[in-house]
């Protein structure tokens, strides 16, 4: 009794002080986020009007200010680039925690990967002009921009993955294993089903990664605004995401209209990001379910 109370007499103002520390710190990352967000749409969301969402761009013509066109274009980059990066990334994941021999080469590729996700984007954009634009000779497209992309977000999947992966209790493998399950049927049945909310957070993080990028899209995609006629010729063309249209436009405050354009292109795009998130979240367990 006299060792519980010491305990508590000394660790009480310790847990207090702690206790208020991690308090603050959640506070003001809330009120900060909720007053970026809250800025954002005030200022942005009476501009969001069905017009703004649904008509095309053009420099010349001031009835004509939409959005459309980038909409369009940042939902070809992020869908297109997510079919060619999750499967590689899961795949990558899956070899490197249940196939691959985890010696000084699965080590080497870790640290790899944790370097590639720190470098800067400008990095990527200009080795994705290099290779994707001027080697491949793809010019500056939406395609060219998907496969920068795809580099981009790469670390960020495999690595959160991974970190999924590792986290299932290696008791549900061994007890499959030992009922004479096979080892794909192991991993595809049983792995991969309870690392799913961390294959949810990578592509969760993907898309968010994908939807900001501004600095590599700029040099491989583009800023192109024209409306899509057909899907395979689009992509090889020019087209900006919402992110650079933002760009684009803040760039010139000084036209009329300008800034209202940026904030309304701000507030579309965090309510694009939202609905794909929830998509993402709806799609998963609907796998999971499955």
């Amino acid at each position: 009794m006299e060792t519980n109370s010491l305990y508590c007499k000394h660790s009480r103002p310790k847990d207090t002080v702690l206790k208020v520390l991690i308090n603050l710190a959640a506070g003001v990352t809330v009120v900060v986020l909720v007053g970026i967000i809250g800025y954002i749409l005030v200022n942005g969301l009476p501009y969001v009007t069905w017009q703004f969402i649904s008509t095309p761009y053009s420099e010349m013509n001031p009835d004509q200010k939409g959005i459309l066109p980038m909409i369009i274009n940042t939902l070809y980059i992020v869908v297109i680039t997510l079919l060619i990066a999750v499967p590689i990334g899961l795949s990558s994941a899956i070899y490197l925690t249940q196939y691959a021999k985890q010696g000084r080469l699965v080590r080497s590729i870790r640290f790899t990967t944790e370097v590639l996700s720190g470098i800067p984007s400008i990095i990527f954009g200009l080795f994705g002009y290099t290779v994707f634009c001027i080697l491949f000779r793809l010019q500056v497209s939406i395609l060219a921009g998907c496969l920068t992309m795809t580099i981009c977000i790469l670390p960020t999947i495999v690595r959160t993955t991974e970190e999924s992966l590792m986290a299932v209790p290696t008791s549900y493998k061994e007890g499959a294993l030992a009922l004479g399950a096979g080892k794909l049927r192991v991993i595809l049945g049983i792995v991969l089903p309870c690392a799913m909310p961390g294959v949810l957070t990578a592509i969760i993080l993907a898309v968010g990664r994908i939807v900001g990028e501004s600095a590599a899209l700029l040099f491989t995609s583009g800023i192109g605004y024209s409306m899509p006629k057909d899907f395979f010729r689009q992509i090889m063309t020019s087209g900006r995401t919402l992110t650079l249209h933002l760009y684009q436009t803040a760039r010139e405050a000084s036209t009329p209209d300008a800034m209202n354009i940026a904030f309304g292109t701000a507030a579309g795009l965090l309510i694009l990001v939202f609905l794909l998130n929830c998509l993402t979240k709806v799609v998963t367990k609907a796998v999971k379910k499955g």
